[in-house]
């Protein structure tokens, strides 16, 4: 049995994951999503929560009839211990799906085989794009799978996204 883990902000949640998850859910047995970053929210780059991005992603995987675990994993600032922080967060798991170039680094330098996922459409399928989207009152649903539309919905996202972008100077 394959255990793979894929690591992201999921800031939030988007089809470029989605066919990314869709891929590895072909190459392994069973997916560890770790939301990282799991102590920020409510902020422009992190608007959402641990809790909001877990259901995100859980509500948006089940399609793929994979056994998965969501795991929030927060940020701890000190790059030597990272890998055994997350080691100590998550199942075990033999296989990890990154792009990031630092997190690459540390994996690796850990032992672990960690293969590039495939990137689908980045230039399309970005948070930063899909969060600048929302804060233009453009269409961003597009980019989203329809369960995430109905968290981002429930819970009043794109007005909290706005709200986090106000300041109180004028």
């Amino acid at each position: 049995m394959i255990r793979g883990l894929y690591l992201g902000r999921f800031q939030p949640y988007h089809l470029g994951h989605h066919q990314v998850l869709k891929q590895i859910s072909k190459e392994v047995d069973e997916i560890i999503v770790g939301i990282g970053s799991a102590q920020k929210s409510h902020e422009v780059e992190n608007p959402f929560t641990a809790g909001e991005r877990v259901l995100m992603v859980t509500s948006a995987i089940k399609e793929f009839d994979i056994k998965h675990y969501v795991i929030p994993i927060e940020d701890i600032q000190r790059n030597s211990l990272w890998v055994s922080h997350v080691k100590s967060m998550v199942p075990p798991f033999d296989i990890a799906y990154t792009n990031n170039p630092l997190v690459i680094e540390l994996l690796s330098e850990a032992g672990i085989e960690v293969k590039q996922s495939p990137l689908f459409k980045r230039n399309k399928y970005s948070g930063t794009q899909i969060r600048r989207l929302m804060l233009k009152g453009e269409k961003w649903k597009k980019f989203v799978p329809e369960s995430v539309i109905e968290i981002i919905d429930e819970i009043n996202g794109v007005k909290r996204l706005r709200t986090v972008t106000q300041s109180d100077q004028e």
